[in-house]
């Protein structure tokens, strides 16, 4: 299978560099200190502390994101011919 050549000048290449600049600048801010902040202390979800939570829910997300620009870089799939 022959590799695939890259155009410098490929709009999928920059939107894709634009959504992987995006998810980091997001998952930066979720994880900044000032907003854990707000998720310490006592509070409890189905006996889960809320701080746990809310990381992995950001963990998920950010897996996720990450996966669907992956499948964005990848494009679309042939089947076996």
């Amino acid at each position: 299978m022959p590799a695939r050549e890259r155009d410098p000048e490929d709009p999928r290449r920059a939107r894709t560099a634009s959504l992987s600049l995006a998810l980091f600048l997001f998952a930066a801010i979720l994880l900044f200190p000032p907003l854990l902040k707000l998720f310490e202390g006592g509070d409890t979800l189905f006996g889960l502390p809320t701080l746990y939570l809310f990381l992995f829910a950001v963990w998920i997300v950010v897996v996720a994101a990450v996966y669907l620009i992956a499948e964005h870089v990848a494009g679309p799939r042939r089947g076996p011919n």
